[in-house]
């Protein structure tokens, strides 16, 4: 026999024994009885090594599954642990306890799984924040400790049935997240078939369509008529709530774009305000442009605070995602949304002004739905947004309609 097997002696040999190859592989050859009396040959390799003072024979798998090529690679690997002090026999074993622990997940393990690999890519704390919430305290207690591969239509049901007609637009959403996460369970191999959260064409048959329940209700916007109007009232107040809205409305940004702004960001030379890609809805950096108004607001800002432009109340904060709306409620706009002001600068832009539509959409950071175009688009149309935001400022600054100015006893760092 040579000194290190060949691939014929392997496929060949059907004498039983161990074969060493050296490097403390072995080929194991084994004659088998079967219940009829025949026998059979199989083979195996074994990586042998010295454990508690004893040889310990480690299976490598059986052959031809695993090949002379393959055994010697896996021989090497063994090696390899063993010089960095790791028992292979133990950590076969701690491995063979984490596959098994995985192949039981539970929904909860899943979810949790789920949010923490795909938190990173969502710009918003407040998003993650919901994703946890109806995953942890709606689905949780129902279905959060059954093993992912044993969750069925039934279960998702008793999810959202109870509270669809009542709580609409939340047990949709978490429809959705319940499908998203079971599909990442069913991707890493933790649960096999179809998803029972799926809507089109299985839960569209058991429950009403969420429109037809409750009907989409879009963020309400203040007319642009008048903005004007608002503005002026808004102005006639002061504190870090009431000039982070009025920045918001000039720049038709949204909330979490404003409280997050940070100085160096701004380039007031430029007059520019640069959004970096992990701040942006479609992590995509974002040039703003600064109105002669915009950069107003910003010098009244100087000195409140050497990193955050809108601080809040407490040194060294940004100010709370609520602040502009309790600034909106206490002007007597409670009805109104912050976010609908973009809503405003839209309506405002098709329909008084003759800027094409695709410079108000970059204006807003909307990504462009035609993908041809945006394969092929490469500015962001800063020169002409310049001129449309400068626009839009001055028409801010236009009395033209009529607004319920509540007067306020105080309004600070909301």
């Amino acid at each position: 026999m040579p000194e290190k097997l060949s691939a014929a002696f392997v496929k060949k040999n059907r004498q039983p024994g161990k074969y060493p190859d050296g490097g403390n592989l072995y080929l194991q050859v084994s004659k088998n009885r079967r219940k009829d009396g025949s026998t059979s040959i199989t083979k195996s390799w074994l990586f042998r090594y010295s454990r508690f003072s004893k040889d310990t024979w480690l299976g490598l798998g059986p052959y031809p599954d695993v090949t002379l090529a393959e055994a010697r690679e896996l021989a090497t690997d063994e090696r390899r642990k063993l010089r960095r002090g790791i028992d292979p026999y133990t950590d076969k074993l701690a491995r063979r306890r984490a596959l098994r622990s995985e192949d039981t997940l539970t929904f909860a393990e899943c979810a949790t799984r789920y949010v923490d690999a795909h938190a990173a890519g969502w710009s918003n704390p407040k998003h993650i924040a919901q994703w946890r919430s109806t995953l942890q305290n709606i689905a949780g207690p129902v279905i959060g400790h059954l093993p992912v591969n044993r969750i069925e239509t039934a279960h998702v049901l008793c999810c959202l049935e109870e509270q669809w007609a009542s709580k609409t637009e939340t047990m949709s959403r978490l429809r959705g997240r319940i499908e998203n996460v079971l599909d990442w369970a069913t991707v890493r191999g933790y649960r096999k078939g179809d998803n029972p959260a799926r809507w089109r064409g299985h839960l569209d048959k058991l429950l009403p369509k969420p429109s037809k329940v409750a009907p989409i209700r879009h963020h309400a916007a203040l007319p642009y008529a008048e903005v004007g109007a608002f503005m002026k009232s808004l102005r006639a107040h002061n504190g870090s709530g009431v000039r982070a809205l009025e920045f918001t409305i000039l720049t038709a940004t949204r909330t979490i774009e404003v409280i997050g702004a940070i100085w160096s960001e701004f380039d007031l030379d430029a007059k520019t305000w640069t959004i970096p890609s992990e701040r942006m809805k479609a992590k995509r950096e974002h040039r703003v442009p600064l109105s002669p108004a915009a950069l107003a607001v910003l010098k009244q800002q100087r000195g409140h605070d050497d990193v955050f432009v809108f601080p809040g109340s407490k040194p060294g904060t940004p100010l709370s995602n609520a602040a502009m709306m309790q600034v909106m409620k206490r002007l007597g706009f409670g009805d109104h949304t912050v976010h609908g002001f973009r809503s405003t600068f839209r309506d405002w832009c098709a329909e008084t002004t003759n800027y094409p539509a695709d410079v108000a959409e970059m204006a807003l950071a909307h990504t462009l739905r035609d993908k041809t175009e945006a394969a092929y688009r490469r500015g962001d149309l800063y020169q002409k947004r310049a001129r449309l935001m400068s626009s839009w400022a001055t028409y801010c600054g236009k009395t033209l309609g009529k607004a319920t100015v509540t007067r306020l006893a105080k309004v600070g760092n909301e």
